[in-house]
């Protein structure tokens, strides 16, 4: 839960984190974190206001994540929403989670139009082309494995526990790339990606080694797999920014916050004078309600409402129109 004052302020974000009750299950189990939420929505509601000194009376609107995402929990928040706006009479935005990681951007600076989004997280991997405020098209994303959920994988295989991305990252950057791991769809000719044969490839090292009783360095599995993720990230993120020229690349989703993805496109945005790269605040790469409020007052601009009949969209995708739900 968030208070955020014109689209780039916070004045409240607060966040019930429910990562001890997964890592004992090694990642989300939808009914736990439906639970979980049940129990904090009102508590946190209460501490957001609280902690941004404001009431009800000083609300302009409502918004809330209708999707994508778990629908159990995504109907947690839904009802929470629908139910504050209609006791309180305000109006209910609906926001799609990926616009809410994307618009992290607008609390380092102002996104300038056309933009690209790099969106890496734990369900989604896609290069989202947005040519103006409120407009968003697809125009590469994952056929497996989001690279989030890659990394989780192999950290699972390793002894991580989850999340395991920040413990892989670090381990990377004490290791080399010595497995040479497979870069899938790296040179196709489109912007889309796949991370299961990366994926399949380090189990694959990693039980032949146990299977003839060889010990690998973990430092370097990790820094060969993040090479691997890098690398196609890197490389398609290129060639998006040749064929659609952008002004801002922004950088965002969970696995934004990884130090490798970060250094290379700093790296790599030196050659293009032309695009700037803006990186989500490292606080806010993970779910966080700041994320929503900061599209959300866009959203309010454009005349984006919803009624009672809202309901969550666990597939939710950028295909909806400006000045509707979907």
């Amino acid at each position: 839960m968030a208070v955020i004052e014109d689209g780039h302020k916070i004045l409240s974000n607060i966040v019930a984190t429910q990562i001890k009750s997964h890592q004992r299950f090694g990642g989300v189990v939808p009914e736990v974190a439906s639970r979980h939420h049940i129990e904090e929505v009102t508590l946190c509601i209460k501490d957001a206001l609280s902690e941004a000194a404001v009431t009800y009376a000083d609300l302009d609107a409502v918004a809330v994540t209708y999707g994508p995402g778990l629908v159990g929990a995504l109907l947690i928040g839904v009802t929470a929403a629908k139910t504050v706006a209609f006791a309180h009479d305000l109006p209910l935005i609906p926001v799609n989670h990926m616009a809410g990681h994307i618009y992290a951007a607008r609390y380092v600076e102002p996104i300038e139009f056309p933009a690209m989004a790099l969106l890496v997280s734990g369900g989604h991997t896609e290069l989202v082309y947005m040519p103006a405020e409120n407009e968003f098209e697809i125009i590469g994303e994952t056929r497996d494995d989001a690279a989030g959920e890659a990394y989780d994988k192999v950290g699972r295989v390793m002894g991580v526990n989850y999340p395991a991305g920040k413990t892989v990252d670090e381990w990377a950057h004490q290791g080399h790339d010595s497995f040479k791991f497979p870069r899938a769809m790296e040179k196709d000719d489109n912007f889309d990606f796949s991370f299961s044969g990366l994926k399949s490839a380090f189990i694959n090292t990693t039980h032949h080694a146990d299977q003839i009783g060889e010990t690998l360095n973990k430092q370097d599995l990790s820094a060969s797999f993040q090479q691997a993720v890098v690398d196609v990230l890197a490389e398609k993120t290129q060639r998006a920014l040749s064929d659609y020229p952008v002004k801002q690349l922004i950088l965002a989703g969970g696995v934004a916050a990884n130090l490798g993805l970060r250094e290379r496109l700093e790296q790599d945005l030196q050659h293009n004078p032309t695009t700037h790269l803006v990186k989500a605040p490292l606080n806010l790469c993970g779910d966080n309600a700041a994320m929503i409020g900061a599209f959300a007052y866009v959203a309010y601009k454009h005349g984006v409402f919803a009624d009672a009949t809202l309901n969550a969209d666990p597939s939710l995708e950028f295909d909806w129109l400006a000045n509707s739900v979907k």
